[in-house]
């Protein structure tokens, strides 16, 4: 009797494999079909017949042992965030370190002068580590368990929240975080030119000083060229230059702070407002600065998206390893700046402005011009590697407009157009609102449940834990929690607006 025996046959899902190098450009695995039965007497006809089986059985092994095949989407081979994926445990901690630390950390000082000593460091340290615990949910929740990987934080969200409210509950934080970090950063890193030309020229100089709107646009025209840079990986070595001079910069002017001394008269006394809503609302607005600090969550999916991943070697491990080390920097920049600056200046530091205007108004006289210009380099070359940074994902969102309706990649023209016009946009909103510094707290608080809400009601909707189970209760209640906190800070940080007032000045950049 002659027995039928079946030929094993190897069908690859159409999914790519993560990190096929010969699969770069091309979204798809075809599957090959299926080895009709034969008999032996045939199977022992055919020569080659032993040895492909052998073959085939090989690869399946190596397929099950070494990786998994890793859901993505087709276009992302084509979007400048996931058009690479050869990033290591290195790039993430320069990415993670410029974007998780810059010029916004100078308005730490300014919090404290409200929030005072105690309450100052308890905010501090509770939202660093309150945020430091929603980064790494995020890290966790990067790859599901059917091998999909969400390397936008918009796209985890839809996948947490529905198609819907994901875009609604998510789409506008972001592009706000990242569009309005950008013109920041353009009044920040303009502004610190304009001082360096001052700190350099003095009054010395024959020629006309350039105006604000003039050193505005010369940051822009630096950040353009350095957008050039195609994709995501490709700027590692510019978010390292970004994080040497972030840690130089915080490190120069607490150390500067301290060892000048304090002005006359300096007071810890948290700054009195009129009624007690408005001291409500100005401690709510100063959470939201602190808030406004740690900023970088809504990169951070994408950070890892540039990283390879298998069964064996996921990609939450090099990256929560890059994560451990940058936050351990981080928190040894932030907290000495906080704590050695406000004790330097206590409430004396200028209204809605941040140390380094401090720094110049005590010590301008006592301190060598070169000192407080380097300060003001270190802060430019880190606006312009932050500006990186947090424009790549509005450049990979107005990208991915035209490669889902081309089904093809960006043409290189195209891709420079668009990153212009970017620029050209964020120039005019920092001319047109030169006053949008001066809403920290309310940027903060639009912000916030980025930070510290959403990651943590996703991890309930995506890991679905046990109901009433810890992970389940930690979650809800810092979840719960985050979502009041935004509310409260945005009403309070428009009440004060509303009250007190801010200094609005459309296209009159000071």
């Amino acid at each position: 009797m002659a027995a039928t025996v079946e030929t094993p046959a190897i069908s690859a899902p159409p999914f790519q494999l993560h990190n096929s190098p010969s699969m770069t450009r091309s979204p798809f695995i075809g599957s090959t079909p299926k080895t009709p039965a034969r008999s032996p007497f045939t199977a022992m006809m055919t020569p080659l017949a032993s040895p492909m089986k052998k073959a085939m059985a090989s690869m399946q092994g190596y397929l099950e042992e070494v990786g998994q095949f890793t859901r993505l989407d087709p276009h992302d081979d084509w979007l400048p965030i996931t058009e690479s994926r050869n990033g290591n445990v290195y790039y993430a901690a320069f990415h993670t370190l410029s974007s998780g630390i810059g010029v916004q950390a100078l308005l730490l000082p300014l919090a404290f002068s409200v929030l005072g000593w105690a309450w100052g460091i308890v905010c501090l340290s509770a939202v660093f580590v309150w945020q430091l615990y929603t980064l790494w949910l995020l890290v966790q929740l990067h790859e599901s368990e059917d091998g999909t990987r969400y390397s936008r934080y918009l796209r985890l969200s839809m996948a947490a929240f529905g198609k819907k409210k994901g875009k609604l509950l998510a789409l506008f934080p972001i592009m706000y975080l990242s569009g309005g970090t950008c013109v920041a950063l353009i009044m920040i890193g303009g502004g610190s030119m304009k001082i360096i030309f001052e700190i350099l020229c003095g009054s010395t100089c024959d020629i006309d000083p350039p105006s604000t709107v003039e050193w505005y646009l010369v940051f822009i025209c630096c950040a353009i060229i350095l957008a050039q840079l195609p994709n995501l990986n490709s700027i590692a070595g510019v978010s390292l230059i970004g994080a040497i001079t972030a840690i130089g910069y915080c490190t120069l002017i607490w150390a500067l702070s301290i060892t000048k001394g304090r002005p006359t008269g300096v007071s810890y006394e948290p700054v009195k407002t009129g009624s007690e809503l408005a001291r409500i609302c100005s401690v709510l607005n100063a959470v939201g600065i602190v808030a406004f600090v740690f900023r970088g969550h809504n990169v951070v999916l994408e950070i890892q998206g540039t990283m390879p991943s298998s069964r064996q070697k996921p990609s939450r491990q090099p990256m929560w390893k890059g994560v451990k080390f940058a936050y351990v920097v981080i928190a040894l920049c932030l907290f000495p700046l906080a704590i050695g600056s406000y004790w330097a200046y206590g409430n004396s530091i200028p209204t809605n402005e941040g140390i380094l205007n401090a720094l110049y108004k005590y010590h301008l006289r006592d301190t060598s011009k070169v000192i407080l210009g380097l300060a003001s380099v270190l802060v430019v070359i880190n606006s312009l590697s932050s500006f990186q940074i947090y424009a790549m994902p509005v450049f990979d969102n107005l990208e991915s407009r035209y490669t889902y309706s081309k089904h093809k990649p960006c043409p290189r023209w195209l891709r420079t157009a668009l990153r212009i016009f970017f620029g050209c946009l964020a120039f005019f909103i920092s001319i047109a609102l030169p006053f949008l510094l001066s809403l920290a707290g309310l940027v903060g608080g639009i912000a916030l449940p980025i930070t510290l809400a959403y990651p943590c009601l996703m991890w309930i909707l995506i890991k679905k834990p046990a109901k009433y189970s810890a992970m389940w209760c930690i979650n809800g209640v810092l979840g719960v929690s985050g979502m009041v906190l935004s509310v409260l800070i945005v009403g309070a940080a428009i009440w004060s607006i509303v009250t007190m007032g801010v200094e609005v000045h459309f296209f009159k950049p000071e």
